[in-house]
């Protein structure tokens, strides 16, 4: 005899069993508070399973074979949750960390994507991402105007992260005014363009945690995530 409702030998439904033994089962004796998830469910087979067990039918016996299969499903349902609470907590255990890491570059210099570049004290600094080495490299600096103030030809350059530094003066060499600029850059290996990101640096004042994870508040950027940042200086 299966776990599916059933007329048994005195006559009583199997569903009404069902409901009641679920009902029965529902509440933490311990505690008069209602089961959840996995717990109550294991309630409501093993009373149900019992109930019938007292009343099945001799001439209709269970069915060994359905019966340990729907426990096997039933253990795989509490392995699963067990499963899900282990991942839980260590997905806890990540954002803690991570706030924590972040919380610790406030005060730092980090290098983030970006093609902001400031000038101050007639000092400006960025930096390249370079996918493949280049033959030539210039750097394009533009003014709040979108005019181009600055080419700086950095010329052959190997693959990886390349610092920029700018001493404030124009293609005249005139000094320009401090603030905010923006760069591009062009780059070029043997005939072909090669790939290039901007990259912007950045005073870290604050750390914000959001659902997606923490995320940094850096100077004249704004939020940027922990995920993005390139470089600590």
């Amino acid at each position: 005899m299966s776990l599916n409702p059933a007329k048994n030998a005195t006559g009583n439904n199997t569903q009404g069993l069902n409901t009641a033994a679920a009902k029965a089962g529902a509440i933490d004796p311990k505690t008069g508070a209602p089961k959840k998830g996995v717990e109550e469910a294991q309630d409501r087979f093993l009373k149900l399973l019992v109930t019938q067990m007292k009343n099945q039918d001799p001439l209709n016996p269970m069915d060994n074979a359905q019966v340990t299969s729907q426990m096997a499903q039933l253990s795989t349902v509490s392995g699963i949750d067990k499963l899900n609470a282990t991942l839980a907590a260590l997905s806890s255990s990540m954002t803690a960390s991570h706030s924590m890491q972040a919380a610790s570059m406030i005060g730092h210099v980090v290098v983030v994507p970006g093609n902001k570049m400031e000038l101050k004290n007639s000092k400006g600094a960025a930096a390249l991402d370079l996918a493949q080495p280049a033959d030539n490299v210039t750097v394009h600096i533009k003014d709040a105007g979108g005019n181009v103030v600055r080419n700086l030809n950095l010329g052959s350059q190997p693959a990886g992260i390349l610092p920029i530094q700018w001493d404030g003066k124009n293609d005249a060499s005139a000094q320009v005014g401090d603030g905010n600029y923006q760069f591009s850059a062009s780059t070029q290996l043997g005939a072909e363009k090669a790939s290039a990101k901007t990259l912007s640096y950045g005073l870290v004042n604050g750390v914000k945690q959001k659902p997606e994870g923490a995320s940094l508040t850096v100077e004249q950027l704004g939020d940027v995530s922990l995920d993005s940042v390139k470089q600590i200086l």
